[in-house]
């Protein structure tokens, strides 16, 4: 008997300011209209997101996690039901690109422990662009959190 296949875990960046168009991608844009489950921090900011990119469902069709500081790790292990049933997740960074500064790690590894495949679609990232514009050395640049 063939095991069943999981979903994936969609990483999908979210917009630093500026409007979608100068960042989201076609696969981008794709995934936020398929998906049917997102794990986010605020509803407003994800909401926005989903409708710019193109999402033209109602949100009582769409399936929302709330993953922040408040959420508990118990709550996050139930977040990856439906990856293990096959279906695909996606989780939507606040500002920037998940799991950098951001949260949605711990799922991410979850992922991983779980053999779920894990595909960070492109966009901005506020470390990256920062250390970019900066004139730093890339090659020496240490994150260790952002200024109070």
């Amino acid at each position: 008997m063939a095991s069943k296949q999981t979903g994936i875990l969609y990483l999908l960046p979210n917009s630093l300011g500026s409007g979608v168009e100068s960042f989201a991608t076609e696969l981008a844009r794709m995934q936020a209209k398929r998906i049917q489950h997102f794990v986010i921090e605020e509803i407003k900011s994800a909401r926005r997101l989903l409708r710019a990119l193109g999402m033209k469902r109602e949100f009582e069709e769409v399936n929302f996690y709330f993953l922040n500081e408040h959420t508990s790790s118990n709550d996050v292990e139930s977040y990856l039901k439906p990856l293990l049933s096959g279906d695909d997740m996606a989780i939507i960074s606040e500002a920037g690109v998940p799991c950098v500064a951001d949260p949605g790690g711990s799922l991410v590894a979850l992922a991983h422990e779980n053999n779920i495949k894990v595909v960070p679609l492109s966009g901005p990232s506020s470390i990256l662009m920062a250390l970019m514009a900066s004139g730093m050395n890339g090659q020496q640049f240490e994150f260790v959190g952002y200024l109070p």
